[in-house]
């Protein structure tokens, strides 16, 4: 078997599980009825899962040297979404910070 075909079924079988173990829970679980604390605990691990990928990547992005500028950024990203701005604009605004900051004490 070439090694080409070797990385295809790999990546086929790779696929096959990953539907098959997002296929099967899908089934059953929907014919369960949840009470109203669990359906919201269940809805919101999209969102926390999201969150543990992406806040430490926010404050090694920029590198170590840059480190109190990641800080000052996340702490706009945070302000602004306590004021209940959409998340776009959150993130717009975030960045806009970051870039000023950067160019306003260049590392």
């Amino acid at each position: 078997m070439s090694q080409e075909m070797r990385f295809f079924v790999i990546i086929v079988m790779v696929s096959l599980v990953t539907y098959f173990l997002k296929m099967v829970p899908s089934v059953f679980v929907s014919k369960l009825r949840i009470t109203g604390f669990w359906q919201r605990f269940f809805d919101l691990i999209p969102y926390t899962a999201l969150t543990a990928l992406v806040f430490p990547g926010i404050f090694y992005c920029l590198g170590n040297e840059n480190l109190y500028v990641a800080y000052a950024g996340s702490a706009v990203a945070v302000a602004c979404s306590f004021v209940k701005l959409p998340a776009a604009a959150v993130v717009i605004i975030a960045v806009i910070a970051v870039y000023l900051l950067l160019v306003a004490f260049p590392a």
